[in-house]
């Protein structure tokens, strides 16, 4: 099938590189010109692992392409995914959909014969019906169908996610618009990947759902961290005691400082906003979008009074600023709080990240903030140590060369990636999340 897929950010540059791994012929679009050059030359507007190399391979098969003018790939695409941002919107936590609605004209002024938009981007519920009406209005003479179809992609594993999917979710009525997402996703059909085809309006809250609910998991587990610490118990032994119920499961039951990241904040926002005007409160969501903000804020009381109640004058030390590893990502990222409330308490603060420093030196939040070449180089001359970002070359650290470079013997773990055992073994003031130093 020929596919043309609008906007590569994350969700379209993915999605569109593994449908034309798929086989299909695939153009991706985009109006940003120098990242449209960088991907003709094979460079990357975001790190996530594996994503270069599958790119270049379908390029040179002659599958993927790239381009800036939309009319043209519209024309003679079979199926165009819209996949732009959809960023909260300022003052009222609304989606943005502005760049939505753009390219549902654009399209609409562009399509010939029928064609199959679909909205891939993370979107309300209620917009396949606002993309079907502009479109409409552009071309009242438009053979078309609106479908929805919501990314279930995680940064770092995104690759896989798409080619092994736990479910695909399709929210169409028009049956030439099934028949044509049935083409699309059918090497899928080979694993017996679940494919739920639904309405459009319910297919949009899915994914609104789906990532609440993640939310919510996060946000009870860190709770439940907090009492650990009052009562004497181990976070991660409650977490697999849970866990192992199949009615609960164990993913994203790891305590933590918050969540952060492009899809959970935004989403959380916009479905409070959604459900407030629709006059039926998700009060469980509102109550967690406070309690991961107020947690952000508590994980920097939490260094400064493993300090001894003040950071003034002191070196910290910070391995990792990313949301997550295995991402570039700074977007809510809870790093974005903690180190300048730091800053703002008389620290110097010294941090590395593996792929996140291009971006982290774009944010204002983290001006004064200084750059280590790497983990060691961090830890060198600290007061405390934070491990922010659970990467996995944090978790093999010579512990010993960390204690011998360190001013100080404080280390904060807060994503508990080592044994408190092996901490204070090496003379270390171990400070970790809902569990004891044993």
């Amino acid at each position: 099938m020929r596919v043309t897929m609008i906007g590569t950010g994350y969700v379209g540059l993915v999605s569109g590189a593994c449908f034309a791994d798929f086989g299909h012929d695939v153009i991706c679009v985009d109006k940003d010109t120098a990242k449209i050059a960088a991907l003709e030359q094979g460079i990357m507007p975001i790190y996530e692992p594996g994503l270069a190399g599958l790119v270049d391979a379908n390029v040179k098969a002659g599958r993927l392409s790239f381009s800036t003018d939309v009319a043209g790939p519209v024309q003679w695409a079979d199926v165009v995914f819209i996949a732009v941002g959809t960023p909260s919107r300022r003052g009222d936590g609304h989606a943005d959909l502005s760049y939505v609605h753009t390219a549902a004209r654009e399209v609409a002024a562009a399509m010939s014969g029928f064609t199959v938009v679909v909205n891939k981007s993370t979107v309300p519920v209620g917009t396949g019906d606002a993309v079907e009406a502009i479109i409409r209005e552009v071309r009242p003479d438009g053979e078309f169908a609106v479908v929805s179809n919501p990314e279930f992609l995680r940064e770092g594993a995104a690759i896989g996610d798409f080619k092994r999917p736990d479910r695909v979710v399709v929210g169409t009525d028009d049956e030439r618009a099934r028949e044509a997402m049935r083409e699309l996703y059918r090497p899928l059909y080979l694993n017996e990947t679940p494919i739920l085809f639904t309405d459009r309006r319910t297919s949009e809250l899915i994914k609104y759902a789906a990532n609440a609910f993640l939310a919510v998991k996060i946000a009870f587990i860190n709770e439940m961290a907090d009492l650990c610490e009052q009562v004497d118990a181990n976070v991660q032994e409650v977490a697999r005691g849970i866990g192992l119920d199949n009615r609960i499961g164990s993913k994203f039951l790891n305590a933590g400082p918050g969540y952060g990241g492009s899809c959970f904040p935004k989403d959380t926002l916009a479905l409070v906003r959604t459900a407030s005007e629709a006059g039926s409160p998700v009060t469980i969501v509102e109550a967690t979008i406070a309690a991961n903000d107020a947690r952000k804020h508590r994980m920097a009381d939490k260094i400064i009074a493993a300090c001894g109640g003040s950071v003034a004058g002191k070196s910290i030390g910070v391995l990792g600023l990313t949301f997550k590893p295995n991402t570039d990502d700074m977007r809510d990222a809870p790093s974005l709080v903690i180190v300048p409330a730091l800053i703002a308490a008389g620290a110097t603060v010294r941090a590395y990240d593996p792929e996140g420093v291009h971006e982290a030196r774009k944010q204002d939040a983290f001006a004064g903030l200084d750059y280590a070449s790497d983990a060691y180089a961090a830890a060198e001359g600290a007061d405390a140590l934070v491990i922010l970002t659970e990467w996995d070359q944090f978790r093999a650290l010579d512990l010993r060369r960390i204690a011998g470079l360190m001013a100080g013997n404080t280390l904060l773990d807060l994503r508990n990636i080592y044994k408190p055992s092996d901490a204070t073994g090496h003379g270390f003031d171990y400070v970790s999340i809902g569990r004891g130093n044993s």
